[in-house]
């Protein structure tokens, strides 16, 4: 992976209220392959986390929380026996925005631990 991921996990979310536009499509594109296997699907970005039991799958959600608590910014998450997908959007500006990429980079560095 790039330098650029390091660079988006060292990053802090910045409060949203709207009244700003959300990213174009070459934004986008250019913070897609900062991060690993994310799809783009409409307005959001998402990731399927795949774990060996529900303990595993359960402490990685609860460290998500944790993560989306301390950036202020908070994903959908999708929960099974051993499989979690994250999706984000910024709901404020109705599209994506760099916080979106931000999170999405801390949860792979969480995930890669």
């Amino acid at each position: 992976m790039s330098n650029n991921v390091c660079d988006l996990t060292s990053k802090q979310c910045k409060p949203c209220e709207g009244g700003v536009p959300p990213l174009s499509g070459a934004e986008v594109s250019a913070f897609l392959q900062q991060i690993e296997g994310w799809q783009l699907q409409d307005k959001q970005i998402s990731k399927a986390y795949v774990f060996k039991n529900y303990y595993q799958t359960m402490a990685f959600v609860n460290a998500v929380a944790w993560i989306s608590h301390r950036e202020d910014h908070h994903p959908d998450m999708l929960v099974g026996y051993n499989q979690c997908v994250v999706t984000y959007t910024t709901h404020a500006i109705g599209g994506l925005s760099e916080n979106d990429f931000i999170c999405a980079a801390k949860i792979d560095k969480l995930f890669s631990i």
